[in-house]
């Protein structure tokens, strides 16, 4: 089995750059950038302007990064808009409600996203149902234990929680007032799946899964391991920005994250993962996060109508899809020019 789209070399020729797989996401950055800069003025472009997208975009790539992963192996996450209230609200409950330290409610919390990742993965591999039935079963299943366990306990769909001045600082403070330390934690989970899935033995496992399952398991692969652990980092990053709002809000609300569920997938397939699975990158992923934030910010700045922001996002959306294959056709030509 061999990479296809993301070799370990990276050329500098502008050729070889034009190839790869996240060359597409790239331009259109660029494209969106640009537009709302000139629209947006001084402020979109200035710390106000970078702040808010920024922010936007550190925790939907959060999430992003591992469900690209998934994505690449052939398989989808629906059930992170679940986990994201559920860890917050269980984080909330045990050192808000229960008033117990609160390191002792974020390992509860990341331990909810541990467990729910677990399930998907092992009705996924069990079963063989696909996905996004899966998901969508565990998402709903979630969704309704959150809100039951929530009233049952506190009596309330929101509860608050003080964090202490640590807490706060590691995962919820604004740095010069405007950034959020999320932006610091989305930067150190991108470097960490950059080594998974670019470095690392693994991420040749990840790609040949997405390529072909069958012979990826016959080639000696653990494809069931592989897929529970992906599963299991996407439940655990999904619980992670669960516990980063509520240290930033200081407030769980049983019907947030929904708006991830989409917005997640959105920044992947931007970022030029297939939807077959088998071709992408950490970079594009990142790179797709970048844009959509951007568009959903710069709307704001810009004045412009808020369905513009829909129809961007739309058209980028379409456009990815349709350029994906163009961009992964001109990466195969080169690489077997190369060989």
């Amino acid at each position: 089995m061999s990479r296809q789209s993301d070799s370990r070399s990276f050329p500098v020729s502008l050729g070889s750059i034009a190839r790869r797989p996240e060359a597409g996401s790239l331009v259109g950055l660029v494209i969106v950038y640009t537009f709302f800069a000139i629209l947006g003025g001084a402020v979109f472009i200035g710390a106000p302007g970078w702040s808010s997208w920024l922010n936007i975009a550190a925790e939907v790539g959060i999430v992003a990064l591992p469900v690209g992963l998934l994505m690449i192996a052939g398989e989808l996450d629906i059930s992170v808009g679940s986990v994201i209230p559920a860890s917050s609200m269980t984080a909330a409950i045990v050192s808000g409600h229960y008033e117990l330290p609160a390191v002792v409610g974020i390992v509860a919390a990341l331990g909810v996203g541990l467990l729910v990742g677990f399930v998907n993965g092992y009705l996924v591999v069990r079963t063989r149902i696909p996905s996004l039935i899966v998901t969508i079963g565990t998402m709903f299943a979630v969704m309704g234990l959150t809100l039951g366990f929530a009233v049952l306990i506190s009596g309330s769909t929101s509860v608050f929680l003080v964090p202490d001045p640590v807490t706060k600082t590691v995962l919820g403070a604004f740095i010069g007032g405007m950034f959020n330390v999320s932006m610091f934690w989305w930067a150190g989970f991108a470097v960490a799946i950059f080594y998974l899935l670019h470095v690392s033995p693994i991420g040749n496992w990840i790609f040949a899964v997405g390529g072909d399952r069958e012979s990826a398991h016959n080639a000696g692969i653990p494809v069931k391991w592989l897929t529970v652990s992906l599963y299991m980092l996407s439940g655990f990053a999904a619980a992670f920005v669960g516990v980063l709002q509520l240290m930033t809000y200081q407030s769980a609300q049983v019907a947030a994250g929904q708006s991830f569920i989409f917005n997640s997938i959105m920044c992947v397939v931007i970022g030029g993962v297939l939807l077959t699975g088998g071709a992408g990158s950490v970079i594009g992923i990142v790179i797709g996060t970048m844009t959509f934030a951007i568009v959903n910010q710069g709307i704001f700045f810009s004045g412009l109508d808020p369905n513009v922001g829909s129809l961007i996002i739309g058209a980028l959306l379409l456009g990815a899809v349709l350029s994906n294959d163009t961009f992964r056709k001109l990466a195969l030509n080169y690489a077997t020019k190369k060989s």
